[in-house]
C-alpha cells in the first residue's frame, strides 16, 4: 500500500497541493497539505514566481533540480511553458557552472555513478536502478566537459541536463532516461583537494584499464536493458571517436559532440545557403579547432554535398583546419588519423587571421573553446572577403565563444550570418534589431530520442543526422532569416522536435532499421507516444 509519506516524497507520483479532496481522503493526506486544492497552472505559477526571486542563474538553476526531485510533472510543466527562459538555465550556459560547483551545490544524487574499482559488479550497480525499461542513457566520463575540461564525477551536471531536454523538447517519458557517470578519477587537481568533491580521489585511469571499464560497461548495459541507446558525451576527442566507431555495430548509440554539433551545424548552413542563394558545394569552411567536434561537423558536411553531386574529392578540398600549431598541413608531423583527410598541401601558417587571407573561406567555425579567438582583424578579413560572411563561434559556456554577437554583427557592418553554441542576446545595429541564432544541439538529439524511442531503432547512422539536419533547415523561414535567425525561435522546440523526428523515423522504416511495424500515420504514432506533463 502506498502511504502518505511516499506519495509526498515520491517526485513522480507527488502533486502537492494538486492532490484532489478524494485522493487526500483515500490516501490519508488530510492535514499534510494545505487546504485549498490547486491545478498544475497556479503551481507554475508560483514556481515561475519563486525562479524569479533569484538573480544568479546559478541559483535558479539549484531551485529548478530541487523541484525536478520534489514533483517531477511540475518541474516539466514549468520548464515546457517557457523553454527560451528555462533552457539557458537548465542546460547551457547555466550548467556549466553547475559542474564547475556539482561537489558543493549537490543536495540529492541523481543517476547512476559507476566507479572503475566497480568494475567487476557493473551488472549489479545498473540492477539497482529502479526503472526496469530504460531506453535512454547519457553516459560521460567527464574528461571534457563543455569546454571547461576534465570536471571528473561533477561533470554529472551533463547527462542530467541532456535527458531533462529529452523531455522537455521531445517529449520523451523521463522514466525512460538514465544519467550515469563513469568515474576513473579526475586530473583536476582543484577538484582532488577539494573535500567536497564526490568521486574518486585518484588520477584518471587510462589505458587498457580504462578500455576494459568501458567494454564492460557497455556489454553490461545492453544485458540489463536490451532496448537501450546509449548517448555518449563530453569524453575525450581521441577516445570519443574510438567509443564511437568501437560500438557502432555492438547497440544503438551515438556522439552527441560530434554527430549531434556536425548535424546542427549542417542544418544551419543549409538554411544558411538556401536564404543567401549560395549553395553548399561554393561554401569554403575554415575550421578553429581541429578536434572530433570540427571533423565531425566537416565529415557530414562532406557527406552532404556527395548526396547532392560532389565527389568525396570535391567535398573534401572545401574543407580547412587551424590548431594551436596552426594550419593542418600534408607538412606537419603531429596529426592524428583522424585529422589526415583535412590536411592540405599548402604553406604552414600560425596566424588565423592571415590564413583567412589566404584560403578565403566563406565560413568560419569555431570549436576550439578560445575565448575571444575571433577578434576584430579575423572578422574583419571575413567581412572583407565576403558579402555575406559566415561566422560559427560554436564553443561553450558563453565565456568560451570565439566572439560575441554584438562583435560579429558590428565588425561585419551587420552584414554576417550569425550562429553561436551559447545564446546571446538581441543587438541593435544602426536601428535593426538582429535577434542572434544559437546552434545548439537541443535542436537534434532530442528529437533523434523521440524517433529512435518510438521506433525501437536498432542503429544511429550518418544518413539520421543528414535527414535531421534538412528537418531543421527546412523550418526556418524568410522572416527568421531577416531577423538575423538561421535556425527556428526555441520557443517552437517541441514541434520543431516533432517535425523532425518524423523525418528520421521514416529514415528508420526505410532503412529497415526498426524494430516495430511501420504505421499507416506516422505523425500520429510519433505524437502517441510524446510525454505530457499532466497529473494522473
Amino acid at each position: 500500500m502506498t502511504t502518505a509519506f511516499h506519495l509526498l516524497q515520491d517526485p513522480r507520483k507527488n502533486k502537492g497541493t494538486a492532490f484532489t479532496k478524494e485522493e487526500r481522503d483515500k490516501h490519508g493526506l488530510n492535514g499534510l497539505l494545505p487546504n485549498v486544492i490547486e491545478t498544475l497552472d497556479t503551481q507554475v505559477l508560483r514556481a515561475t514566481a519563486q525562479v524569479d526571486e533569484f538573480e544568479k542563474p546559478i541559483n535558479k538553476y539549484i531551485y529548478l533540480m530541487q523541484l525536478l526531485e520534489i514533483n517531477e510533472t511540475l518541474f516539466f510543466k514549468t520548464v515546457m511553458s517557457n523553454p527560451a527562459k528555462y533552457l539557458p538555465l537548465v542546460y547551457t550556459p547555466t550548467v556549466g557552472e553547475a559542474c564547475e560547483a556539482f561537489g558543493h551545490i549537490m543536495r540529492s544524487p541523481r543517476g547512476l555513478y559507476i566507479s572503475i574499482k566497480d568494475k567487476h559488479r557493473i551488472k549489479e550497480i545498473l540492477q539497482n536502478w529502479y526503472d526496469k525499461d530504460v531506453r535512454f542513457a547519457v553516459v560521460t566520463d567527464g574528461e571534457r566537459i563543455l569546454g571547461l575540461g576534465d570536471l571528473g564525477v561533477c561533470g554529472m551536471g551533463i547527462p542530467i541536463g541532456k535527458l531533462c531536454l529529452y523531455t522537455t523538447c521531445a517529449g520523451v517519458p523521463p522514466e525512460l532516461t538514465l544519467p550515469i557517470t563513469l568515474d576513473v578519477g579526475t586530473n583536476n587537481k582543484k577538484f582532488l583537494d577539494d573535500p567536497l568533491y564526490p568521486g574518486l580521489r585518484q588520477r584518471r585511469v587510462g589505458g587498457q584499464e580504462y578500455d576494459d571499464f568501458v567494454f564492460e560497461f557497455v556489454h553490461a548495459i545492453k544485458e540489463v536493458f536490451p532496448k537501450i541507446c546509449i548517448q555518449w558525451e563530453d569524453f575525450r576527442g581521441d577516445e570519443a571517436i574510438e567509443i564511437m566507431h568501437k560500438y557502432d555495430d555492438v547497440l544503438c548509440s551515438f556522439n552527441d559532440d560530434i554527430e549531434g554539433t556536425a548535424a546542427v551545424a549542417t542544418g544551419g548552413l543549409l538554411a544558411a545557403c538556401h536564404y543567401s542563394g549560395k549553395a553548399l558545394t561554393d561554401q569554403k569552411f575554415l575550421f578553429l579547432g581541429a578536434g572530433a567536434a570540427a571533423t565531425g561537423i566537416a565529415n557530414l558536411l562532406a557527406l552532404k554535398m556527395q548526396l547532392i553531386g560532389a565527389s568525396k574529392e570535391e567535398a573534401f578540398s572545401r574543407f580547412f583546419m587551424f590548431d594551436i600549431n596552426g594550419l593542418l598541413t600534408t607538412n606537419r608531423k603531429d596529426l592524428q588519423d583522424f585529422q589526415l583527410p583535412f590536411a592540405k598541401d599548402l604553406e604552414d601558417n600560425r596566424n588565423f587571421a592571415d590564413a583567412i587571407m589566404q584560403i578565403k573561406p566563406t565560413a568560419i567555425i569555431g570549436v576550439s573553446t578560445v575565448g575571444g579567438a575571433f577578434n576584430e582583424q579575423v572578422v574583419s578579413n571575413m567581412a572583407q572577403l565576403n558579402e555575406r560572411p559566415i561566422i560559427f563561434p560554436y564553443s561553450n559556456p558563453t565565456s568560451h565563444a570565439e566572439c560575441s554577437a554584438e562583435q560579429a554583427i558590428t565588425w561585419t557592418k551587420g552584414k554576417c550570418i550569425f550562429a553561436s553554441g551559447s545564446p546571446f542576446a538581441p543587438v541593435n545595429y544602426k536601428g535593426k534589431t538582429f535577434v542572434p541564432g544559437q546552434g545548439n544541439n537541443v535542436y537534434i538529439f532530442p528529437a533523434m530520442g523521440l524517433a529512435i524511442y518510438a521506433t525501437e531503432a536498432k542503429k544511429v547512422t550518418d544518413k539520421m543526422f543528414i535527414v535531421a539536419a534538412e528537418a531543421l533547415a527546412t523550418q526556418v523561414t524568410r522572416e527568421h532569416f531577416e531577423k538575423g535567425l538561421i535556425y527556428p525561435p526555441i520557443n517552437t522546440i517541441l514541434e520543431v522536435s516533432v517535425n523532425i523526428a518524423i523525418r528520421i523515423a521514416d529514415e528508420i522504416f526505410d532503412s529497415n532499421l526498426a524494430g516495430v511495424p511501420r504505421p499507416s500515420n506516422l505523425e500520429q504514432f510519433i505524437r502517441s507516444k510524446m510525454y505530457q506533463p499532466m497529473y494522473k
